[in-house]
């Protein structure tokens, strides 16, 4: 089965980690997701984090370097959540449903739409930012299950001819109604479904156009 993480935001400072940035990072991410980009002040988040400005200087040089390392933070959170879900037996539908599971349960997370909101706000200023994290979420997201599905495909449970293509379709359907939805619409509109229920209805799809 699948092993899921949470996907909440502010966890506990990893040991080795120096405090004062973390707490820095913390509450800058806070303050971008809440206001964007141009009403973010350095010296409010110094504040917030109870460091002096000059501190806060130090470690960041200006609230470009900030917002990069706000986003290359979460880029970071985000992997090492999704490297929590992964395969450990099951059967084929068994595995399917855990790893659709713990995709829309993350999906479906205010905080990582709040997150990719960020983002795409601040695309045209820093794209180069914003085309790496997109990058690195597909690939996060999408390489543990193209392999399971390659997998399953050379074992003949499945019969796909691109096991990538047949990824992006069954996230696809998980991502619709947990994410894209409250994306554009706000996160006061909400899927009727539960997590579990979508996914399982997007397996139940997916296996019925590609079982063997």
């Amino acid at each position: 089965m699948f092993e899921k993480a949470s996907a909440t935001g502010g966890e506990a400072v990893p040991p080795g980690e120096d405090p004062r940035r973390r707490a820095i990072i913390d509450h800058a991410r806070a303050a971008f997701m809440s206001g964007g980009y141009s009403a973010t002040r350095m010296e409010p988040v110094a504040r917030a984090a109870q460091v002096s400005t000059a501190t806060l200087y130090g470690y960041f040089h200006s609230k470009d370097d900030l917002f990069n390392a706000v986003i290359a933070d979460a880029s970071n959170d985000f992997a090492h959540r999704m490297c929590r879900v992964r395969a450990a037996g099951g059967t084929p539908r068994e595995q399917l449903i855990a790893f659709a599971i713990a995709y829309a349960e993350f999906m479906g997370d205010g905080f990582v739409r709040s997150v990719f909101r960020l983002v795409m706000a601040e695309r045209p200023r820093f794209r180069d930012v914003a085309m790496a994290f997109f990058e690195r979420g597909r690939q996060d997201f999408g390489a543990p299950l193209i392999r399971l599905l390659a997998e399953l495909n050379a074992e003949g449970v499945l019969r796909l001819e691109k096991p990538s293509w047949a990824a992006g379709q069954l996230m696809g359907m998980v991502e619709h109604p947990v994410f894209f939805m409250p994306l554009v619409t706000g996160d006061e509109v909400q899927a009727l479904r539960p997590p579990q229920q979508i996914a399982e209805d997007a397996v139940a799809t997916f296996l019925a156009r590609y079982g063997a």
